[in-house]
């Protein structure tokens, strides 16, 4: 996974609660078994019409909105199913950073499992994000190490666990991770070469 440290993008308001993850990549997708590729289908019943051309009436599909690399979401962001290609999709159209006033549990340890940077905020401070991203180009810079989200007006700490940070500056997943303890682990397999341990039948 690539590194996230600091990051400015433009940002996407979906001003929506209780997304869930068939919303955000419905079920007749998952059948592909590579991870790339489940971008184009993004919120594909919303995006798309029924003969697969784009929506007019849906705020993705609006030109000023290319290239966002933000998205501020509702409350329950992410709920119903424990899908891994919610993220895998989020990942793929180009967001990097989802913003919230609340995750579903899994949906949110899905997101550092994929590099992408799930913040949760209290609810006026991402209304204020959105009316901004709909009313104007908006950008905002996320930074990581600082903890902080700036747009030159507005200023927003925000709180995440160290683990998690720490993947995500570093660009780890769960098996980056284990392998930091590589040399323990050698170490350990050297002492216990040949302990047989005692198992229970």
């Amino acid at each position: 996974m690539e590194p996230i440290k600091q990051h400015r993008g433009l940002v996407y308001p979906l001003d929506r609660s209780n997304v869930d993850t068939d919303q955000i990549i419905p079920k007749q997708f998952l059948k592909r078994i590579e991870r790339q590729g489940f971008g184009q289908f993004l919120f594909y019943n919303w995006r798309f019409n029924e003969d697969g051309t784009l929506r007019e009436d849906f705020s993705l599909n609006d030109p000023k909105y290319d290239g966002a690399s933000v998205l501020v979401g509702g409350e329950n962001f992410g709920c119903g199913s424990s899908r891994e290609h919610a993220p895998w999709a989020i990942q793929d159209y180009g967001f990097k950073v989802v913003i919230a006033p609340s995750f579903a549990d899994i949906f949110y340890n899905n997101c550092f499992k994929n590099g992408i940077l799930p913040i949760q905020l209290p609810k006026p401070v991402v209304d204020q994000l959105m009316e901004k991203a709909m009313n104007e180009k908006y950008e905002v810079k996320v930074d990581l190490e600082k903890q902080i989200i700036d747009d030159g007006d507005l200023e927003v700490s925000f709180d995440i666990q160290s683990y998690h940070k720490e993947m995500l500056l570093n660009g780890w997943d769960e098996i980056a991770v284990t392998l930091t303890y590589e040399d323990k682990i050698d170490q350990y397999e050297k002492q216990n070469k040949g302990v047989k341990t005692l198992g229970i039948s």
